[in-house]
């Protein structure tokens, strides 16, 4: 008997929300084609380390429209991936959707 396989669910914290409600149309289309392509594949992005001296050990980075954004995500069940949470998304601007993903994981400590 074959496993069935569960779609990846996707969520966003609050904060992400509010980053994909500030994008624009044209980058919007994109953004939603790099994500969907995590339910199928979790582990599409980059990973990430400390950058920056932020540290961001666990997560994972995309990029969409002609990498001038990124998206920001990590699993939250690494061993069998069930959910992908998208943590940031913002312009490719040096470091700076790290720095406030960053800010964003002080803010639970």
């Amino acid at each position: 008997m074959e496993e069935e396989k569960k779609e990846i669910q996707i969520q966003f914290i609050p904060e992400a929300v509010e980053d994909y409600k500030r994008l624009d149309g044209s980058q919007k289309k994109p953004v939603n084609k790099e994500i969907d392509k995590l339910r199928t594949n979790p582990f599409a992005g980059g990973e990430l380390g400390n950058k920056d001296n932020v540290d961001l050990t666990g997560f994972y980075k995309l990029y969409a429209c002609n990498k001038s954004i990124r998206i920001v995500y990590r699993l939250l069940t690494p061993e069998k991936v069930e959910i992908v949470e998208i943590w940031g998304i913002g312009k490719r601007d040096k470091l700076k959707i790290y720095k406030i993903v960053g800010e964003r994981l002080g803010k639970l400590k």
